[in-house]
């Protein structure tokens, strides 16, 4: 009783993705990934991308170690704030994006006027979007697993005179190095195929602020084909990361 339904969700998942291969201009496409716009838009995702990615490594494996270790008052609002950028509709993240660090905003106010920063429709908006709805995934992962992690061996490198900062930096660290990974390649895709906080508080300005997923929406306008070239690069580095972390989803290496 259940095949026939699980076939049809399958179909349903499945079926857009055959659509957009068989409709690929296969033949024009090395030409069309060599065209200066797509690549001038690669180029912007990938700095980008990479950019999100150390900014959410440098604050969010603190931020999991302190959900994962520290016991304070308020820790499960504190997580739930965390994980609200995974459910918040995109669009609304760059809304609150721009209601905080825009040239009116909370702290984009004081920016302007201390130091002349100004962040949205710029590249480090764009980095700073990405950031906000990408920070999540690493924190979770890695705070998962700081949680998995055997305290023995941070005990015991503490009883042998190691500080807090040497037992973080040569026991801790080398841990769950494979949850900061998987937390880092989750990151860094989520990053790379970001649309909503981006083009509402970044804009989608060609060199400076649009990136691949930015650029398929303009050329669905103007140039069909050259929209389903960019999505399949999207989809070729997604099926990457998938294939990365294969044992994180099916329990087999």
């Amino acid at each position: 009783m259940l095949v026939l339904p699980g076939l049809v969700g399958l179909a349903f998942l499945v079926l857009p993705l055959l659509g957009l291969l068989w409709r690929a201009p296969w033949s024009t496409l090395g030409t069309r990934l060599a065209e200066p716009q797509v690549l001038e838009a690669l180029r912007l995702s990938l700095v980008t991308a990479t950019a999100a990615t150390a900014l959410c490594m440098f604050f969010g494996v603190p931020l999991a170690w302190l959900l994962a270790r520290v016991r304070f008052r308020g820790v499960r609002v504190v997580r739930a704030l965390v994980t609200v950028p995974l459910v918040l509709p995109p669009v609304v993240g760059g809304v609150a994006l721009l209601l905080a660090l825009g040239r009116r905003g909370i702290v984009g106010r004081w920016l302007d006027d201390a130091f002349g920063v100004t962040l949205p429709f710029t590249t480090a908006g764009v980095v700073l979007a990405e950031t906000f709805v990408a920070m999540p995934f690493l924190v979770i992962s890695v705070e998962g697993a700081l949680r998995a992690a055997d305290l023995r061996y941070e005990e015991a490198a503490a009883t042998l005179g190691a500080s807090r900062w040497t037992v973080f930096r040569r026991v801790t660290l080398p841990l769950v190095a494979p949850g900061v990974a998987a937390g880092a390649v989750l990151c860094w895709a989520r990053a790379l195929g970001e649309f909503g906080a981006t083009i509402t508080f970044a804009g989608n300005f060609p060199g400076r602020t649009q990136t691949m997923p930015l650029a398929v929406y303009l050329a669905l306008e103007n140039d069909p084909q050259a929209a389903i070239v960019l999505s399949l690069v999207l989809l070729a580095v997604s099926v990457v990361v998938l294939a990365a972390l294969r044992g994180r989803w099916t329990g087999t290496p």
